[in-house]
């Protein structure tokens, strides 16, 4: 009698197919599968969310400029002038490991916006000692304003939040103001000294002075409309990789194929090619030259469809496509690389080293500043933020080397380097074993 599943003669003597229902009564045939499935989603699910859920929670260090305009001499009495006394409160009252404040001058502070050191700016302007030391005398003739300046070419979340820590930081110290002001004059209907009149204390001047300080918000390193907010850097960094990655897993299976050592299915067809006797580095090396020149095709049409089809603001398009095209390089020869070491699987492996663990740990869309220490010790290596800093650097920061691009092509380089090391390294010794790829075929 058959069993569940096996192969018995039909009625012309043709084999018995196996039934689906039958097999999918085994247990082993689910085992692999679950696991590695069940993995994959736990994986996934812990480093894609882990590195979003709290951002400002994870706060470490969040750069931010402050800059003190301020040159006044200090009023009667007081050692320093107010901006003096507003950036030292500042610095003090923020948490030293959420925040790190970098006190330079006007110049400074533009120069770190415009090479993507900063997420924005707290500014005390020239006038601010004469401006506050008005409202306590009455002479006031406008409000003393602070100004935060936003860096949205590192992306409109951090902007955001080193915004919303700038705006915190100057109403605190408004509101702390105001109580010094609101201490030094007189109460409603009293006189100043000596018999003069004092300053105005009515409702609304008393209120003016609990929280002296405007606070007003400006670009302070503008980026083109059609930037995506500041995320169009991170979008091609990603097409970068994908087309790195995806166009090398579709190079190694072609190949495989068309030299017989897996099967093409497309649809109902399957063929099976004679297989090629060919060595593990020979093929390696074969896979590595048509990925070098497949990316410059895929690299040219992602510009074109970017830049000249959607319109994304790309300046340096020379330079954005050279390094776009060795990102994408590096990518395919370490998948490449990859493949060839681990066989079955390494389609998996490669799809956590560039994409699973890459994306959280890229900074592209979360800063580092925010995301727990994980992700940043991620991020040393792994090339997605590498990439994203060179290519931010030429889209929104005139490719300076000291906003990223600098980085970028030296881990571009490394990351060639060790695709290129691992990948022969582990085929010549697969052959110097023996443990080719090819089975060989019995004489006729």
């Amino acid at each position: 009698m058959a069993t569940a599943g096996s192969q018995t003669a039909g009625p012309q003597g043709a084999p018995r197919q196996a039934r689906a229902l039958a097999l999918a009564r085994r247990p082993k045939l689910w085992l692999f599968p679950g696991v590695l499935c069940a993995l994959v989603a736990v994986l996934l699910s812990l480093l894609y969310l882990g590195g979003i859920v709290n951002p400002t929670g994870h706060l470490h260090r969040l750069p931010i400029a402050l800059v003190n305009a301020d040159q006044a001499p200090p009023p009667p009495g007081q050692p320093v002038n107010l901006g003096t006394q507003l950036t030292r409160a500042v610095v003090a009252g923020t948490p030293d490991d959420t925040v790190r404040w970098r006190q330079t001058d006007d110049a400074g502070a533009r120069d770190l916006l415009a090479a993507g050191k900063v997420y924005g700016v707290l500014l005390v302007p020239a006038d601010f000692t004469a401006t506050v030391s008005a409202l306590a005398t009455g002479g006031a003739v406008k409000r003393p304003t602070l100004t935060v300046l936003t860096n949205p070419g590192l992306g409109s979340l951090g902007s955001s939040i080193a915004s919303q820590i700038a705006q915190n930081a100057a109403h605190q110290a408004s509101v702390a103001a105001g109580q010094q002001l609101l201490a030094a004059v007189p109460a409603p209907g009293g006189s100043g000294g000596s018999g003069a009149q004092g300053p105005d204390t009515g409702a609304t001047a008393r209120l003016l002075l609990a929280d002296p300080f405007a606070v007003t918000t400006q670009v302070g390193h503008p980026i083109g409309s059609h930037s995506g907010l500041g995320l169009s850097a991170f979008y091609f960094t990603l097409l970068a990789v994908l087309t790195g990655f995806i166009g090398g897993n579709i190079i190694h299976n072609g190949v495989d194929g068309a030299l017989g050592y897996s099967d093409s299915e497309i649809g109902p067809w399957h063929t099976r090619r004679p297989t090629v006797p060919i060595s593990r580095t020979q093929t390696l090396l074969l896979k590595m030259l048509m990925t070098a020149g497949l990316m410059l095709v895929t690299t040219s049409l992602v510009l074109l469809c970017t830049a000249g089809i959607l319109g994304m603001d790309a300046p340096h398009q020379a330079l954005l496509w050279v390094f776009a095209y060795c990102a994408s390089l590096a990518v395919g020869l370490g998948v490449q690389a990859i493949n060839a070491a681990f066989g079955g699987i390494g389609q998996l492996v490669s799809m956590f080293v560039f994409i699973a663990l890459a994306l959280p740990s890229s900074g592209a869309t979360v800063p580092l500043q925010a995301v727990p220490g994980f992700y940043r010790f991620l991020a040393v290596f792994e090339p997605m933020r590498q990439l994203s800093d060179g290519i931010r650097a030429i889209l929104f920061f005139d490719a300076r080397g000291d906003a990223g691009l600098a980085r970028g092509w030296i881990m571009i380089a490394i990351g060639v380097a060790l695709a290129l090391a691992f990948g022969f390294g582990m085929t010549r010794y697969y052959d110097r074993k023996g443990l080719h790829r090819w089975t060989p075929q019995p004489s006729e």
